[in-house]
């Protein structure tokens, strides 16, 4: 891997940088709880090759909307069905907006 090739994953939202520890740390949570929402399959950390959890920013950021939720009350399963449906709708908004924009673009010719 040259260094060009490390670079470029800096700004890749799903490459797994963070330590479990540090995850934990940057969410201001515990250990714990990310292996809760792990085991509610919210988020599945890949492995490195220790067998050492590690996430992404992309999980990181599922993680702190299902802490937030968590913390004004939600069980924490209900959290993570609850991220993963937000998570679903955001998607099929994206998805929606392109047909709209392909559809315009096919009209307008």
């Amino acid at each position: 891997m040259t260094a060009d090739d490390s670079f470029g994953r800096l700004d890749d939202d799903d490459y797994p940088a963070y330590t479990m520890g540090r995850a934990a740390e940057i969410l201001g949570t515990t250990q714990g709880f990310l292996r809760a929402i792990g085991e509610a399959r919210l988020i599945t950390p890949l492995r490195s090759a220790g067998g050492h959890r590690r996430y992404s920013r992309y999980q990181l950021r599922i993680a702190a909307r299902a802490r937030e939720l968590v913390d004004q009350g939600t069980p924490v399963d209900a959290a993570c069905r609850i991220v993963i449906l937000e998570d679903q709708l955001q998607e099929a908004q994206r998805i929606n907006t392109q047909h709209h924009h392909t559809a315009e673009s096919t009209s307008s010719r």
